[in-house]
């Protein structure tokens, strides 16, 4: 009595059972990488944030001239009331006038001599422009480890994205002012 058809059976249940094992592992590993790339967003979001507040307070905080205020005040909030498709260009917008005006020769140590209201303001300015800069690193990081996720065989015939759209990334101009 010969029993390779048991064999033979096990052998296929065992490789069913690995091809799911892996399969369910990828599409584990590509809900995380989607979680990753929307918690860098959001971190991103609140960066860009920050940096919108603390511009404004420098603008308001009657340390400048009207002219440079109301050219800082208008660009951060262009930068917080823009829409989706208007996002990038308005925060490159606001690191190009942050630059201009705080680049200028001299205007740091005006600034500062003006005591300490001067060089909180700047201090919490130069803060919040780095960690917009990491923040967009990080996040397109996450966008660009997904992509890549995305691009592999097994993703794109078994749909394990499911109905996520693909991540974009978040190109602006966020070198930071000279502080």
């Amino acid at each position: 009595m010969s029993y390779d058809w048991v064999i033979d059976v096990l052998f296929w249940i065992a490789l069913v059972f690995l091809v799911g094992v892996y399969v369910s592992w990828r599409a584990t590993r590509l809900d995380r990488l989607h979680v990753r790339v929307e918690t860098a967003r959001a971190a991103l979001d609140a960066a860009l944030v920050r940096r919108a507040a603390a511009t404004l307070e420098l603008a308001a905080s009657r340390l400048l001239d009207p002219a440079t205020s109301l050219v800082l005040a208008t660009a951060a909030h262009e930068a917080r009331t823009a829409d989706a498709d208007g996002r990038e260009f308005a925060e490159s917008d606001l690191s190009r006038a942050l630059r201009a005006a705080v680049d200028q020769p001299g205007f740091v140590d005006a600034l500062a001599a003006r005591g300490g209201d001067g060089r909180a303001v700047l201090e919490e300015l130069s803060s919040a422009a780095a960690k917009v800069a990491y923040a967009r690193r990080f996040y397109n990081d996450a966008v660009s480890q997904a992509r890549i996720a995305r691009r592999k065989l097994l993703i794109r015939v078994l749909p394990l994205a499911g109905r996520a759209p693909l991540p974009d990334f978040f190109e602006i101009d966020d070198d930071p002012p000279g502080i």
